[in-house]
């Protein structure tokens, strides 16, 4: 019976120990996604009651939409500012994740994608409009496939050497993390 019960204490220890011990790397991706959610569901609500865009090859009403979608979300967010979604804790862990992608080989591979793309020299903010003059960079998969995945409408790019998360359907800076790539 005594042995019965020293098993279960030390079993109740060691449960309550593990319970205790958090990955604090998975923690700042779990924080970063709880952010997306929320500006998601923010999002949505701005979106609600805006006519949905039908298939179409009309450029102006495609800019439209993005721009009336923009104006809402730029709305129901007055006070967005850099920081909001990569807070400094989830902006030091995505930095962590790029450093780990360029070690060894993927430094290579990284910087020479980037030189394959068009240089974007731009200063953006976050609630900015992605000009359409300017090419989006693409972001190479080395740096891709270790960051948490995105819903549809939200995209990585790649601007100096800052990451911008964008909404693709308003044209939107949601926020960024200025000098995310290592040099």
């Amino acid at each position: 019976m005594r042995h019965a019960l020293a098993v279960s204490g030390f079993l109740m220890g060691v449960t309550m120990l593990a319970q205790t011990q958090v990955n604090p790397h998975a923690l700042q991706t779990a924080e970063f996604q709880k952010r997306v959610d929320d500006y998601m569901k923010l999002r949505n609500q701005a979106a609600h009651g805006l006519p949905k865009l039908k298939p179409t090859e009309e450029p102006a009403e495609i800019s439209k939409h993005e721009r009336d979608l923009a104006a809402r979300v730029r709305a129901a967010r007055p006070k967005a500012a850099q920081g909001d979604i990569f807070t400094p804790k989830i902006s030091a862990e995505f930095k962590r994740l790029f450093g780990m992608a360029m070690q060894g080989r993927g430094e290579t591979r990284v910087k020479k994608s980037l030189a394959h793309g068009e240089p974007v020299n731009l200063s953006l903010k976050v609630g900015d409009s992605y000009p359409h003059t300017v090419p989006l960079q693409t972001t190479p998969t080395t740096l891709l496939q270790n960051l948490p995945k995105l819903p549809k409408e939200l995209e990585y790019r790649i601007v100096n050497q800052s990451l911008v998360l964008r909404d693709t359907g308003a044209n939107l800076v949601v926020d960024l993390i200025p000098n995310a790539i290592p040099q």
